[in-house]
């Protein structure tokens, strides 16, 4: 690159920019993929100077990426001698002048200058920051001089009409091409693969619809409560956590029809399409539920209205499982089943696209009927791919048994897998949008679970409560089986 890349941080001080923002950084400029002129500056109101700040980011780098360990440390230094680090308020633009002259000073002369403003802050933050740096001069775009992007992560405003009004408020400092909203799911290896799989593939298109496919299960589980982040939790819950935004997302490239390309708008076109199509839930399509205090793994946990910082009255669900209907001609009448909680007994990303039955099948004498067949996209643990296939048993009787086909990304890719961040912050710099939210696609995936949202707070309901470490409230079950199917 011909030019030289700012990255400021706002909120470097925090966990989100120490753990995963800058090391994402470290790790591309480890693998020569940052232009050889660039340079990171923090702004947080963390009062500290540049060497506390880079002893700090030294912390959490590793060098996954280098092959002499020896050169490591050198590395390191390099990086972190790019690094730099201010001290201010979020809401004053005097502090942000202070940040110009910074960048102004670092960034080389006779360069065109791309800067990234990436939001490593709360969401209530956003728009004062956002008029603050408009307010320092630091967001004018340049003729062939200066070019701005700004990074924000979600949660994009709380139902669609702050995400809407969050939406127009940041467009008076960015306009939606230079606005990247961050899902880091996007990111994963395995999500990303998800085009491929289905496009790339001949095999799976043909079968890829109501005709062939039973249902759809999303799952998003953990065997943790909050860990601390019962505050921001409180606040938004589950299903505006998880559900509205990762499970919205898997399902859109899962039901997704092709792209015309692998432009980054068409394929967000198709994208919106379907998530304009889904039906918004209502309360008989949704069970909630709050975890409660129980022993698990020999070790007694806390419910989840005992965590500190979060109210003894807290309606706030820790689970959710919701039936969404796509109304369009390829899902027609196909349920796609999503659930995500917190204190489970499990830890596991997943999407499972469960086939019909055989139709008149000839082996119902057999002592093991056949089974459905089932594709399952693991993201986490252990991400990977696998088909199960019904096959005959050795052996003199006719005998069927069920096995899998597997893609485990750990055996068969042994190099390095990049970072979510890794990957979606290289994105940032080249321009390329095709895993970022846009503004059309965020208020489509809003207009699903805003109905519930609104009743089930307005009414004030209780969330159903299921013990720390169980497989989620009773409801749950009742809800799958409405679609003659059980959770897996």
């Amino acid at each position: 690159m011909k030019q030289h890349l700012s990255i400021i941080i706002i909120g470097a001080s925090g966990d989100l920019a120490t753990k995963k923002i800058f090391p994402a950084l470290f790790a591309l400029y480890c693998r020569k993929l940052l232009p050889e002129p660039f340079s990171c500056c923090g702004f947080a109101r963390t009062a500290m100077d540049v060497d506390t700040f880079r002893e700090m980011l030294k912390r959490h780098l590793t060098c996954r990426y280098v092959p002499d360990e020896e050169e490591c440390p050198a590395l390191m230094d390099k990086f972190l001698a790019r690094c730099f680090y201010v001290t201010g308020q979020y809401d004053l633009h005097e502090d942000y002048k202070r940040l110009a002259d910074i960048l102004d000073k670092n960034e080389k002369d006779g360069l065109s200058v791309t800067r990234i403003f990436y939001y490593s802050i709360p969401p209530f933050l956003f728009i004062p920051v956002s008029h603050s740096l408009k307010q320092a001069g630091l967001t004018t775009d340049i003729a062939d001089k200066r070019l701005n992007r700004a990074v924000i992560e979600k949660p994009f405003g709380r139902n669609r009409a702050s995400s809407d009004r969050l939406t127009r408020e940041l467009a008076t400092v960015f306009s939606e091409a230079q606005t990247y909203r961050i899902d880091h799911y996007l990111g994963k290896e395995v999500i990303q693969n998800l085009m491929a799989l289905r496009f790339a593939n001949l095999v799976l298109e043909p079968l890829w619809n109501r005709v062939n496919i039973a249902h759809v299960q999303i799952t998003w589980m953990e065997d943790i409560g909050v860990e601390g982040r019962a505050g921001y939790f409180d606040a938004y819950g589950i299903i505006r956590d998880v559900m509205q935004n990762h499970l919205l997302q898997m399902l859109a490239l899962t039901a997704m029809s092709e792209p015309l390309s692998l432009n980054p708008e068409y394929v967000r076109d198709e994208k919106v399409k379907v998530l304009r199509s889904v039906a918004p839930v209502t309360l008989n399509d949704i069970v909630v539920g709050q975890y409660t205090g129980a022993e698990y793994k020999g070790e007694k946990r806390r419910g989840y209205l005992e965590e500190d910082g979060v109210p003894p009255d807290s309606i706030t669900p820790t689970y959710a499982a919701a039936a969404l209907k796509i109304r369009n001609r390829r899902w027609d009448g196909i349920p796609f089943l999503i659930r995500a909680g917190k204190g489970l007994n499990d830890r596991k990303t997943e999407i499972r696209v469960v086939f019909r039955d055989v139709p008149a099948n000839i082996f119902g004498a057999v002592s093991t009927p056949p089974d459905a067949n089932e594709l399952v996209i693991r993201v986490q643990p252990d991400a990977g791919i696998s088909l199960s296939l019904m096959n005959k048993k050795p052996g003199l009787p006719m005998s069927l048994h069920k096995t899998d086909l597997n893609l485990s990304y750990a055996d068969v890719f042994p190099e390095e897998i990049p970072d979510a961040y890794e990957s979606l912050i290289l994105d940032v710099i080249n321009g390329d949008k095709s895993l970022f939210i846009r503004a059309d696609e965020l208020a489509a995936a809003w207009d699903v679970f805003t109905p519930v949202l609104s009743e089930l707070e307005s009414c004030t309901i209780r969330p159903q409560e299921y013990p720390f470490g169980s497989e989620g409230p009773r409801s749950a079950v009742a809800l799958a089986a409405l679609y003659n199917t059980h959770w897996r």
